[in-house]
């Protein structure tokens, strides 16, 4: 039965254009927008339908957002084509387009998505997610999505002279069709920022299969620090380790308030291990791992063996930061060798003796290192002194919740702990028989959209072994018997990575479509009843099905390609380019995955070269700062410009995306574009600023490359202009001040700027960046006083320090009252010298200089939360 007072079938809600103005024509072979040529050569065959008669709304939807769509409807539509005959694989043109630039998401692996600007659609690249096409002759924009259409999804790829082909599959020769009357989206906006969030919030009405991050809560990690434990461990991590980590941070003075545990934690084997039910041994490094399934859905021996307290007494094991280095060395060695004999082979190579003697070298050596550790290790880590006395932990208890109440008990500030799994559980699934559940190991095919992509370990690791694949039907008992188990351990959400293996495996269960449906919604309800609905970072995900299919309740994902700390095949300028490239990633994917989830730009480690490179752009990206530092290997200074004592962070109201004049253009290898991200904080806006020249896709060798020609210094500018205030509704009354203070974060100057400034010039050189704040000038008093409160220039995000702003005027006097968080140098631009300063109740000195630079040193006030209340009176 139906619960009480909800309809047994769902009421449907016509969607009604209140506009009779018609935007998008589709006659005699060209699709038009507002007479303007979108697409020429249009077949036949295609159709477009307005969106008011496709859309049919269910009674689940918001009203305010059902009357937001229903009031843009005019402005949108459907386009579809049909077959002669069907199949589950389908490929029509949708027309051509030469000479209008475009700005494109494409999937260049299976599981991570980049941009491409081009202005032709021969231009795009396979698995093309979205195009969004200038209209400069309307000062427009329109974008044109593929989206699902029944058991069918879809992506863009080139066509020949011009032509953009949508390629519509179902993911089994079982599900076919002939038809299709809505497999993409159009929309138009003058805005192009405000197109995105239009376009996906008519699709979540007429879909009806996701939600906007606006309807959804982010979890408690979004504003805080957090360390990951990959980079410093990789497969090797274990419970003393990960301890003698946190401490690090801890005793720095910037606490933890997440720990990730990645992969290394789970219980997982090879199929030809002579034991079923006994951990994989010596796996070190990413790679190895990636064909072995879960054998038990609990905890490896490395964690299972923690006995509580071990960590609490006064004999607490000892942890040599060394080792992990020398294990994750000594593997490295061996994986060169076993790359040089594959390509040895694949030269016509038959002598592989020498290869092989070097491997078993190798081999005994990383064994004599596992083994060294072996009696330091926490299979023996018996504690008989310390105990958990903030936690319900039986006595002498062992295993993952013994060693996360320690964890809790030693470090108060540690909120969150996560731990890492694939979507089917390892890498390689669940192994037959070992666990309660029905899994079949199924072979991986790849999709033929992905013929384009780069080559990638991952996907072959996944083809050779295939995946141990849980029944669909169980996909809800499976989230659910891993997660209860975790929450009730003490972990508190889950990093659920290697998304997009669904679409290799669906031939037998009704198509990607049906199975990823069956695996979401169980994931969905798992989420909501073990991890408070919100205690799931997705990764390995971007791709439309996931966004479109996946994100009823997921509200945090990565919006980049893995944190590369060099280049994998061997480019030694990759240590240099490949951080560039990761930003480009993380700017331009956010502008359509930014609408479902709260992007995520990923770890990064604090001692890289180019290490202050990634922090200025994580202090501004909206999101979560996270680092994946092994232990002793830490920039604290840096760190410290990001994070607070109390292990929060200075975050940005929105999320960061690029400038318009960044959209249409390659900061990557042109040579001359410089990647500008903007922000708003609470009393200004805030724009980065960052070479990331020198690198980029090439479609011919499908892979990413460096482009040494182009590691270069470049010009560019920046005008307060540049930020799209009205994107946030709190910040759009920032944008109407007659003039502004322009902070430089990196040079430390001031300049003053109105909205008819010329721009600021500047000249920036490879992997480097600067941080502009830009700050309304309030006039304050009868002598027309200016005043605009900076931050503290000791961090990164110096406006995301102010907390509270308010000016007050009397018979004599006026002031300016800020609430600011932090400790450091306060800066303010003022034209005149206070009177007095008062400094949390009491009067203090302060620096002023006639240029209007006015300064004082705040405290870090433990008590207060870090909060210092300033006081300056004129």
């Amino acid at each position: 039965m139906a619960p009480p007072n909800m309809p047994v079938n769902p009421v449907v809600n016509v969607i009604r254009s209140e506009s009779s103005e018609k935007y998008f024509d589709l006659s005699d072979g060209k699709f038009n927008v507002k007479g303007v040529p979108l697409l020429s050569e249009v077949p036949s065959n295609v159709t477009f339908s307005p969106f008011s008669s496709i859309c049919q709304s269910s009674s689940d939807v918001p009203t305010h957002l059902l009357s937001r769509v229903s009031a843009l409807s005019h402005k949108a539509g459907f386009l579809g084509f049909n077959k002669e005959s069907s199949s589950d694989k389908l490929i029509n043109s949708l027309g051509k387009f030469d000479n209008r630039d475009f700005l494109s998401i494409f999937r260049f692996k299976t599981w991570w998505s980049t941009m491409w600007v081009g202005n032709s659609g021969s231009d795009l690249q396979m698995e093309t997610q979205w195009v969004l096409l200038n209209v400069p002759e309307i000062n427009s924009y329109v974008i044109i999505i593929p989206i699902i259409d029944g058991s069918f999804r879809s992506a863009f790829q080139p066509g020949t002279d011009g032509h953009v082909m949508i390629f519509a599959e179902s993911g089994s020769t079982q599900v076919k069709a002939s038809k299709f009357d809505a497999i993409a989206y159009v929309h138009v906006s003058d805005n192009p920022y405000t197109l995105m969030k239009e376009a996906y919030s008519a699709l979540r009405v007429h879909l009806n299969t996701f939600r906007l991050l606006e309807e959804k809560s982010a979890p408690n990690l979004v504003d805080k620090f957090g360390w990951c434990t990959w980079d410093a461990f990789y497969l090797t991590v274990e419970p003393v380790g990960v301890s003698h980590g946190v401490n690090e941070f801890v005793e720095a003075g910037v606490p933890p308030r997440f720990l990730i545990i990645d992969d290394g934690w789970q219980s997982i084997n090879f199929d030809d291990d002579e034991n079923p039910n006994e951990d994989a041994k010596n796996l070190v490094i990413g790679g190895t791992q990636m064909t072995a399934r879960l054998h038990r859905l609990e905890e490896c021996d490395k964690f299972k063996n923690y006995k509580g307290g071990s960590l609490l007494g006064p004999h607490a094991p000892s942890f040599d930061p060394k080792r992990p280095k020398m294990l994750i060395s000594k593997a490295i060695e061996l994986e060169n060798v076993e790359k040089a004999r594959d390509k040895a082979i694949q030269s016509g190579v038959t002598d592989l003796s020498e290869f092989q003697k070097q491997m078993q070298k190798h081999k005994q050596e990383l064994d004599m290192i596992i083994g060294g550790g072996e009696e330091g290790s926490t299979t023996s880590s018996v504690s008989k002194e310390g105990s958990c006395r903030s936690c319900s932990c039986k006595a002498k208890n062992y295993g993952m919740k013994s060693f996360t109440c320690d964890l809790r008990t030693k470090f108060k500030n540690l909120d969150d702990i996560y731990v890492w799994h694939a979507l089917c559980g390892a890498w390689g699934g669940v192994k037959p028989g070992t666990t309660h559940l029905n899994s079949k190991i199924i072979p991986c095919k790849v999709s033929p959209g992905l013929d384009g992509s780069m080559s990638d370990l991952a996907v072959v690791k996944l083809v050779e072994g295939g995946i141990g694949l849980v029944h669909p039907d169980q996909a809800g008992d499976f989230y659910n018997s891993m997660h209860s188990y975790l929450s009730e351990a003490g972990i508190t959400g889950v990093k659920v990575d290697v998304i997009h293996t669904l679409e290799y495996v669906s031939e037998e269960f009704g198509g990607r479509v049906e199975l990823a449906k069956a695996y979401y919604k169980g994931l969905t309800s798992s989420l909501v009843k073990n991890f408070n609905g919100t205690g799931l970072i997705a990764s390995m995900q971007q791709c439309n099905d996931f966004f479109f299919l996946g994100t009823k309740q997921i509200s945090i994902g990565r919006v980049g390609d893995d944190f590369w700390f060099q280049d994998p095949n061997g480019d030694p300028m990759g240590v240099y380019w490949l951080q560039g490239v990761h930003m480009i990633h993380c700017a331009y994917n956010s502008m359509w995955m930014g609408q479902f989830i709260q992007p995520d730009w990923d770890m990064f480690q604090s001692d890289h070269l180019c290490a202050k490179f990634h922090a200025g752009s994580r202090a501004i990206c909206g999101g979560p700062v996270y680092i994946s530092d092994s232990v002793g290997g830490h920039n604290f200074d840096l760190i410290r410009q990001l994070v607070y004592p109390d292990g929060t962070i200075p975050k940005c109201q929105h999320f960061a995306l690029p400038t318009r004049d960044c959209l249409f253009k390659n900061p990557l290898f042109d040579s001359k574009t410089a990647l500008k991200i903007w922000n708003v904080n609470k009393f200004g806006g805030v724009m980065g600023a960052f070479n990331c020249q020198g690198a980029g896709w090439d479609p011919k060798e499908k892979r990413i490359k460096g482009y040494s020609q182009c590691y270069k210094e470049i010009l560019y500018s920046v005008h307060v202009s540049e930020i799209e205030w009205d994107q946030k509704m709190e910040a759009a009354h920032l944008g109407k001040a007659e003039e502004y203070v322009v902070y430089l974060n990196q040079a430390n100057e001031l300049f003053q700027m109105t909205p008819k400034s010329d721009p600021i010039q500047m000249v920036i050189q490879p992997s480097s960046f600067e941080i502009f704040s830009f700050v309304p000038v309030q006039k304050l008093g009868s002598n027309n006083t200016k005043f605009a409160p900076i931050g503290l220039t000791n961090m990164f995000n110096s406006g995301g320090t102010i907390q509270e702003l308010d000016y007050t005027s009397g018979m004599e006097s006026y002031s300016a009252k800020i609430k600011v968080k932090g400790g450091g140098n306060f800066l303010a631009y003022s034209s005149q010298s206070p009177k007095k300063c008062c400094l949390n109740g009491a009067v203090v000195t302060f620096e002023w200089s006639a240029s209007g630079k006015l300064s004082l040193n705040l405290p870090w006030v433990e008590e207060a939360a870090g909060i210092s209340d300033v006081v300056l009176v004129f």
